[in-house]
C-alpha cells in the first residue's frame, strides 16, 4: 500500500469512528450500524457482548431514558495491514441523566475503544470492537437552562440540513 492509498484508508477508518459517534447522538440507527461490516461484533463488557447490530439496539433503548448525551473521539491511532487494520480511539461520553425529579448528574465515561476492521468490497468496517473504561466520574449539575434548543436526537437536527 502506498502512502497515499494509507492516508485514504487511514480516513475512511477514522470517518467510520466519528460516524458512529454521531449515529448514536442522533440516534440514527443506520448511521450507527455503518460502523460495523455485517456480523461485527461488540464487547462493552460488563454491559453487552454481543453483535453490533444487538449493540445498537441495546445503546438506543439505554441512551432514550437519558436527558442528553454527547459522544467526542479522541487520538484515533490507526495500523494497517494490507485489507486489514486495527486501531485505538480514546472516547469521552456525557450522559446527562434524572435521576430524581429536579436533580440532574452528568455521568462521564472516558475510555478506549480497540477496534479491528477490514476492508469489504471496498469498504471498511469494523469486525469487532472492545470497549474500555478507564474513568468514571458522576457529578450533579446545575442546569443554566443556556441551550439553544435546536439539538435533536433524530433527523430534525440542524446537522441533517447541512449533510443532505
Amino acid at each position: 500500500m502506498d502512502a497515499v492509498d494509507a492516508l485514504v484508508a487511514k480516513q475512511e477508518i477514522t470517518e467510520a469512528i466519528y460516524r458512529y459517534c454521531r449515529g448514536l447522538d442522533r440516534m440514527d440507527r443506520p448511521l450507527a450500524l455503518s460502523f460495523w461490516l455485517p456480523g461485527g461484533t461488540a464487547d462493552y463488557e460488563p454491559w453487552y457482548q454481543g453483535t453490533g447490530e444487538g449493540f445498537v439496539d441495546w445503546v438506543f433503548e439505554a441512551h432514550a431514558g437519558v436527558v442528553a448525551h454527547a459522544h467526542q473521539i479522541h487520538n484515533v491511532m490507526i495500523e494497517l495491514a494490507g485489507e486489514r487494520a486495527a486501531s485505538e480511539s480514546y472516547f469521552t461520553a456525557v450522559l446527562r441523566l434524572e435521576p430524581k425529579a429536579g436533580r440532574l448528574v452528568d455521568r462521564i465515561v472516558r475510555g478506549r475503544y480497540l477496534d479491528r476492521w477490514a476492508r469489504r468490497d471496498g469498504v471498511w468496517g469494523a469486525e469487532h470492537r472492545q470497549a474500555i473504561q478507564d474513568i468514571e466520574s458522576v457529578s450533579e449539575v446545575r442546569d443554566t437552562g443556556k441551550t439553544d434548543g435546536r439539538a435533536r436526537r433524530g433527523p430534525d437536527d440542524p446537522s441533517y440540513d447541512l449533510f443532505s
